[in-house]
């Protein structure tokens, strides 16, 4: 099952990063400024790193210093990447981690041409899963990331790798959905409602738990009080778009398969996807703030921590 849900992740995401949905789409800048990016911040980057797909703004909580190496899971197009880059400049380096090569090919495009035609030297991205980073052990200062180890379905792995790749001390500033309370069955069992970012978030005492057994203190998951019904700000949705996913009655039945045969990429500026035709389905079908939160997550990489005592 976990095969199917990151293939289902991967296309879905996939076609968002060829949607050429950007931050000169209103709907797109919209969902980017509610969850805290500031109108000069989406202005200093390539307008296509935006793709309003963020739950929050972790480089505005990081505390990013000069000549640091930070690391951001899920990078997408780059937002937080370029961002940071910004943050640690020449003398130090943001690195981004996506699994999905249409987002790579995007993300090193968008790093190329930067902004106004300056491109960014102290970038890269690497095509790998979050749950196995390629970079070295105690190699890094700071993990950042934006609505993505939710989609994770290995999240134990994931706080694992961060830090092992985390120096001593290194930290962790990440924006994510997490879970107020248990989810309804139809909704938990929903793939859409997985990629989506709901059905894969875990309770807000489990990630603190996880973090903590993965070999960190200071653990801080808090509710950033958001409303998640900021993604249907991404509208115009075509006539022939109905939900991609069908609700399920029971717990008990396996997971629905997906069903693209309507609903093409959508392409060009102004244009929604269809990730996100499937968000704003969900959220007419759910008030999805009931069940879960965008959390900001803190967290310091124990300076005694071995791999040995993290498992």
């Amino acid at each position: 099952m976990s095969e199917k849900i990151e293939q289902a992740v991967r296309s879905k995401y996939g076609s968002v990063a060829v949607s050429n949905l950007s931050s000169e789409n209103d709907g797109v800048r919209a969902v980017a400024e509610a969850f805290g990016y500031t109108a000069e911040e989406l202005s200093s980057i390539p307008a296509t790193a935006n793709m309003g797909l963020s739950c929050g703004n972790p480089t505005a909580t990081a505390h990013l210093r000069t000549g640091e190496v930070v690391v951001d899971l899920g990078s997408g197009g780059g937002l937080d990447v370029f961002l940071a880059a910004q943050q640690v400049g020449a003398s130090g380096k943001a690195i981004g981690i996506d699994m999905t090569p249409e987002m790579i090919e995007l993300a090193r495009r968008n790093a190329a041409k930067g902004n106004e035609g300056k491109g960014y030297s102290n970038v890269e991205f690497h095509l790998a899963t979050i749950d196995n980073l390629p970079l070295p052990d105690n190699s890094v200062d700071c993990v950042i990331s934006n609505c993505v180890i939710n989609l994770a379905t290995d999240k134990e792995a994931v706080f694992r790798e961060i830090a092992r790749v985390l120096k001593p001390d290194g930290r962790l500033a990440v924006s994510d959905i997490a879970l107020k309370q248990e989810l309804p069955a139809e909704l938990g069992n929903d793939l859409m409602a997985y990629v989506g970012c709901i059905a894969g978030a875990i309770p807000i005492e489990d990630y603190k738990s996880g973090l903590s057994e993965a070999g960190f203190s200071g653990v801080e998951v808090v509710d950033a009080n958001s409303d998640l019904n900021a993604y249907a700000k991404v509208e115009n949705q075509s006539a022939c778009c109905s939900p991609a996913m069908t609700q399920i009655e029971s717990s008990a039945k396996p997971l629905p398969t997906l069903d693209s045969s309507c609903c093409a990429p959508a392409q060009g500026n102004g244009a929604e996807t269809e990730l996100h035709n499937d968000l704003a389905e969900l959220l007419r079908r759910y008030n999805v703030n009931d069940y879960a939160a965008s959390v900001r997550v803190f967290a310091v990489k124990n300076s005694t921590y071995t791999a040995e005592s993290a498992e």
